[in-house]
């Protein structure tokens, strides 16, 4: 789905693919050496949906306001201002502080920038949404963009989540008491693809663990070695953390 795709291997380095193949390995400091090339892989395929498709949907990465990564930015404003896109700016309420963010992304994006953004959008909300309407009021009126929706909170939509964000919730299986098979996953600090394990975690009978280092591992009727990206490091990890 992607035309540039980096997989992470260390805290500094993560292969790059580009249009389904594997370019090379680099470290972050290194990546501007590369903007070029992949900001033309990004355009022509850009480009060529364009030429396709009456509409597409473009998704950012993260913040579009990462001041101290925008002259590197590959995923966010620049694309939108590539397409002379209207932007959507989404933000999650269960982080907290979301209209300081959603102000602070604005202030923080260039005139240009600024232009494109047509409308606001919370997602996450739980509870009374009548208590939120005086700060969508305030935002509405401070900005003067419209907020075009509130999403609620759904705990039923399955859809592949970002390594970080998918721990905090899988974390709280370990207190899982109500299961007929115990699954244990090794948590590698570079572990790769945390959606493999999704069908498993659906199941009502199935309790799915991330066994970290300080964690018991106990006695589970399976324990799952996941792929990484670092193996060598990942074993020495293992060896380290898990002798016996």
């Amino acid at each position: 789905m992607n035309p540039v795709l980096l997989k992470p291997e260390e805290d500094n380095r993560a292969q790059i693919i580009v249009k389904g193949k594997p370019l090379t390995r680099i470290a972050a400091a290194d990546f501007p050496a590369l903007k070029d090339g992949l900001w033309s892989a990004i355009t022509e395929s850009i480009d060529y949906l364009r030429n396709c498709f009456e509409l597409i949907v473009i998704e950012g990465a993260g913040s579009p306001a990462e001041i101290n990564l925008k002259d590197r930015d590959l995923v966010n404003m620049k694309v939108a201002l590539h397409c002379k896109a209207p932007v959507l700016v989404a933000a999650d309420i269960e982080r907290g502080g979301i209209f300081a963010s959603l102000v602070g992304t604005l202030e923080l994006l260039e005139p240009e920038e600024q232009a494109l953004v047509k409308a606001f959008i919370i997602n996450k909300f739980r509870g009374d949404d009548s208590l939120l309407a005086p700060g969508i009021g305030w935002l509405e009126q401070r900005t003067g963009i419209p907020v075009a929706g509130v999403i609620p909170y759904f705990h039923d939509i399955y859809i592949a989540e970002e390594d970080s964000m998918a721990y905090e919730k899988r974390r709280a299986m370990k207190n899982r008491r109500d299961f007929d098979l115990d699954i244990a996953v090794l948590a590698l600090p570079h572990i790769a693809n945390f959606d493999d394990f999704d069908p498993l975690e659906r199941e009502p009978c199935v309790r799915l663990r991330y066994v970290e280092a300080d964690d018991l591992l106990g006695a589970p009727d399976l324990i799952i070695l996941p792929g990484t990206k670092t193996t060598i490091a990942d074993l020495a990890f293992v060896k380290k953390n898990r002798p016996g």
